[in-house]
């Protein structure tokens, strides 16, 4: 069974989806591959008590690092990725060639990147901090401002 709720933040309004009390969604406004809204269930604030906390204080800049349990629906190769993403350090970047090499597959830059932009769980899955070969910022699914928004915030700096 999934739920939804609707929070305010400072890069606009984020839905969370929880399925059987796990987070398992945090879309941007706008956002590519986002889900339809009738997939998101009824609108319930009770399974996001933690979600909220920890969102809330990561934007004023005093997490920087989240605990939350997620329920990440996905490929296999997509939650590995994920999960790769989740070991990038708060105020630090990769490049999707960085993260193809942590897995062990180097030539796998552009599954990656596919991989990436289906995240399913914006900000706490840091996405955001996955750039270019060059340092250059490349697509993110809340779009470029919204990406180079949270890097600032971050205070990151690309690696290379």
């Amino acid at each position: 069974m999934k739920q939804h709720t609707v929070l305010d933040s400072p890069y606009g309004p984020l839905t969370l989806v929880a399925e059987d009390g796990t987070l398992c969604g945090l879309y941007m406004a706008g956002q590519r591959h986002r889900p339809p809204e009738e997939t998101f269930g009824a609108r319930d604030d009770r399974p996001f008590g933690a979600a909220e906390e920890q969102l809330e204080a990561y934007f004023k800049g005093e997490l920087k690092e989240f605990t939350l349990e997620l329920r990440l629906n996905g490929t296999p190769f997509q939650r590995t990725v994920w999960r790769q993403l989740r070991r990038i350090p708060y105020g630090e970047t990769r490049s999707y060639g960085q993260l193809a090499d942590a897995l062990g597959n180097p030539g796998a830059s552009r599954a990656v990147g596919l991989a990436n932009g289906k995240n399913p769980v914006g900000i706490i899955v840091p996405c955001h901090r996955v750039v270019g070969a060059n340092g250059s910022l490349t697509g993110y699914g809340g779009g470029l401002q919204r990406k180079q928004r949270l890097l600032d915030f971050e205070g990151a700096a690309a690696l290379f």
